[in-house]
C-alpha cells in the first residue's frame, strides 16, 4: 500500500456546442434563481396555474359527480403537481442560459459583474466550500447539465465548487483593467 494522498486530478469539464456562449455548466441553485428573468416567473406561475385551471374547466364542462370531497381532493393533488411542474419549468427557463442554450446577454453581463466584484474584493469567484476537492469533483461530475434531464430526475447543484466549464482569467483580466482605470482616475485627480 502506498501512503501518498489521493489524487486531486480534475476531469475536463464536458461542454455542448451552443448558438450563445457558455456562462456555467453547472451554476449553484441560488444563482439560477437570482439570474432569472420576469419573464421566467410568468412562464412558471401560468404553469403552475394550468394544472388546477384544467381540472376546474373538465369538473365545469364534464362534472365528475364525485361530490365536494373527491373534486377538493384532485384539485388539491393538481395543484401541488401544478406548483412542481411550473417551478421546474422557471427554473429549466433560466438555467438553459446559463448553458447558452437560449439568449442570454443580459445574463452574461450579470455574471461579469458579480464575478469581477468578487475578485475584486478577493473572494473566491465560486464561494467556499467546506468539501474536499475531491468531494467537489464528484458533486461537479453528478450535477452539470442535469437541468436537461429534469423531466426525469429534478437535480440541483447546492455545492461551491470551481469546476464550471469555462476560463476564469476573463474575471481577474477585467478586474485588473477597472483597477487600474480607477487607479489612473485617483491619481488624475
Amino acid at each position: 500500500m502506498s501512503n501518498q494522498p489521493p489524487s486531486t486530478y480534475q476531469f475536463p469539464s464536458k461542454t455542448v456546442q451552443t448558438e450563445y456562449p457558455l456562462i456555467d455548466n453547472d451554476p449553484h441553485f441560488t444563482r439560477v434563481i437570482r439570474y432569472a428573468r420576469p419573464s421566467d416567473y410568468v412562464h412558471g406561475v401560468v404553469a403552475a396555474a394550468a394544472g388546477p385551471g384544467l381540472l376546474y374547466t373538465m369538473e365545469k364542462m364534464a362534472p365528475s359527480y364525485a361530490g365536494r370531497g373527491g373534486v377538493a381532493q384532485t384539485m388539491r393533488i393538481g395543484g401541488i403537481m401544478g406548483l412542481f411542474g411550473g417551478f421546474f419549468y422557471f427554473y429549466q427557463r433560466s438555467i438553459l442560459r446559463f448553458y447558452g442554450m437560449s439568449e442570454n446577454a443580459r445574463e452574461i453581463q450579470m455574471d461579469m459583474r458579480e464575478m469581477v466584484d468578487k475578485v475584486k474584493r478577493g473572494e473566491p469567484i465560486y464561494g467556499e466550500s467546506r468539501l474536499t476537492p475531491s468531494m467537489q469533483g464528484v458533486a461537479a461530475r453528478q450535477s452539470r447539465y442535469s437541468a436537461l434531464f429534469m423531466a426525469v430526475l429534478p437535480w440541483f447543484n447546492f455545492v461551491n465548487h470551481n469546476q464550471h466549464g469555462i476560463d476564469t482569467a476573463k474575471y481577474y483580466q477585467q478586474a485588473e483593467r477597472e483597477l487600474e482605470a480607477e487607479r489612473i482616475a485617483r491619481e488624475g485627480k
